[in-house]
């Protein structure tokens, strides 16, 4: 992942008050607002150690 794509995820984590924990809505919500693949945003969270909850489809895991 290049460092524009972190910083867009950092940006609109931080935009929708996310620190520590995400729900699996508000990450589709996010990669629909910014235009951000779901496998982008589980590989930020991972690497951030940020846990996604109430996972809908298993995509987030």
């Amino acid at each position: 992942m290049d460092e524009d794509l972190k910083i867009k995820i950092a940006k609109a984590f931080e935009e929708a008050g996310i620190t520590d924990m995400i729900q699996c809505q508000q990450a589709f919500d996010i990669c629909e607002k910014y235009d951000i693949r779901k496998i982008d945003i589980a590989r930020f969270c991972n690497a951030n150690s940020i846990k996604i909850r109430k996972c809908q489809l298993g995509c987030f895991k």
